[in-house]
């Protein structure tokens, strides 16, 4: 391991480590520890709260736990101190199917699961619905576009809390949410949804990968235990 590495980054970028859901070595804790214990010694944080973070660093099962423990601090090389979740969704899959399109006309269309989502995508439901479903999907670009145009009917995009969005869409006698735009994580992919609705409704809604929930589900259950 080099010293130009992140702390939680074992060797071998692009390599399956770097999945945030991939087990953390007692290496990759070590050297996130080093970075907390750097920072106190520089009065970046007190001793109380290295103590907090270092039983959150030996407790950490995976890099998606690792990775949030030092993202307000600086590391060596202004590298991140755990791989972010935007690497996951990196690159298109292998055999994952890709769609361009969504049209839900008297009917349902549902693009979710394991997909490749392209640079651009339109969506159109009338009198009919859509879900798009970003939670396990790979991206093409760093940036994607999604045109959402909903009359009198309704589509649901939904898209994991460690993206960028940018949500800019116009409600004629309808809704088109614009609560979930903001930041993700240092060098994640961007989502942009624009669009219309007319007497219709395009949500979008920001929430936990499937892995990420179930994580704290445990972490919830081992503290009832203990």
């Amino acid at each position: 391991m080099t010293a130009s590495q992140s702390p939680a980054e074992p060797e071998g970028a692009g390599s399956p480590s770097h999945l945030p859901e991939l087990r953390a070595s007692d290496a990759d804790r070590d050297r996130v520890a080093n970075v907390l214990r750097d920072a106190a010694g520089e009065g970046r944080l007190t001793l109380e709260e290295l103590d907090e973070r270092l039983n959150a660093v030996y407790s950490a099962r995976t890099y998606a736990e690792l990775e949030p423990i030092t993202r307000d601090l600086p590391v060596p090389d202004g590298a991140p101190a755990a791989p972010v979740a935007a690497h996951r969704a990196a690159g298109p899959a292998a055999d994952a199917p890709s769609w361009k399109t969504g049209f839900g006309i008297l009917a349902a269309f549902q693009r979710q699961g394991v997909w490749t989502v392209p640079k651009n995508f339109t969506a159109f439901a009338f009198w009919g619905g859509g879900k798009i479903d970003l939670r396990e999907a790979r991206f093409a670009e760093g940036e994607v576009r999604i045109r959402a145009f909903a009359i009198m009917g309704g589509i649901e995009v939904i898209v994991p809390d460690d993206l960028t969005v940018h949500v800019k869409g116009l409600a004629i006698m309808g809704g088109f949410d614009q609560r979930a735009s903001g930041p993700g994580t240092p060098g994640s992919p961007k989502v942009i949804v624009s669009g219309l609705s007319f007497w219709g409704g395009v949500d979008v809604k920001r929430k936990a990968r499937r892995e990420q929930k179930k994580l704290r589900k445990e972490q919830r259950q081992q503290g009832e235990i203990e």
